[in-house]
């Protein structure tokens, strides 16, 4: 299952508006496939080659090789698994954005995985496509990654669990902290991807007050840092 649509739009109205696009707008498209499992590169891959103007699809098999190569073969999209040996999909993430900031990566799940795709969002990525997704809603989703530029999806499981797949993720314990409605809107901003910069300029806000506001909900959070704090959000239902 892929959860695609934006608020108003449901999955057969998005798998309808892209079922004939062509998300190159003519130019033809590369994608790099990122997963520690042959057999589920494999099926991606098949899938991934029947998008309309998808040219090449390349693999790789750990966060450290799409780094060590993404210089000399840069792709129009990355879909990275979100759970690797080594490194994670979420820390190459932020390593990529560091790296190459306009870098457009979706994460790979094989469960809802609140806290790994949130923390993956607040890093960077764009969105996130479960690996037994449909051809159809494969090529929904990367037509609609590749056309609009700007498109994020902030991960709205139905059933959290955890990374095996099995067990229930836990919610935190007690009632959530009682943030400012302004503290909300950044925490909203970070859940979405967005720089301290960006948030200012949505919000009429100068950067240094946005980091004063992130400072006080982190404190309230108990968060460590942006991720941490997007996970939680999630976690106790601040943030949609």
């Amino acid at each position: 299952m892929v959860f695609l649509p934006s608020p108003g739009q449901n999955s057969t109205e998005l798998l309808e508006a892209y079922r004939d696009v062509d998300p190159s707008g003519g130019t033809m498209a590369s994608i790099l496939i990122c997963d520690d499992s042959p057999l589920a590169r494999e099926t991606l891959r098949r899938a991934v080659a029947t998008v309309p103007g998808v040219e090449r699809v390349r693999t790789a098999t750990s966060g450290e090789e799409v780094l060590r190569r993404w210089s000399g073969e840069r792709s129009d999209l990355v879909l990275m698994d979100v759970r690797m040996p080594g490194l994670g999909g979420v820390e190459a993430v932020r390593r990529l954005m560091v790296t190459d900031p306009a870098a457009r990566v979706l994460m790979l799940t094989v469960a809802e995985d609140l806290d790994g795709v949130a923390m993956a969002v607040a890093a960077g990525a764009r969105g996130y496509l479960h690996k037994d997704a449909s051809r159809a809603e494969v090529r929904a989703t990367i037509s609609q990654a590749l056309t609009n530029p700007g498109w994020r999806l902030a991960p709205r499981p139905r059933r959290p669990v955890e990374a095996n797949g099995l067990s229930p993720a836990p919610s935190p314990s007690g009632s959530p902290p009682p943030l400012t409605g302004r503290e909300i809107q950044v925490l909203e901003g970070m859940s979405h991807g967005r720089s301290n910069a960006e948030i200012g300029r949505e919000l009429f806000l100068s950067e240094d007050t946005v980091k004063t506001h992130a400072r006080r909900l982190f404190k309230k959070l108990g968060a460590s840092d942006r991720a941490h704090a997007v996970a939680l959000g999630f976690r106790w239902g601040l943030v949609r």
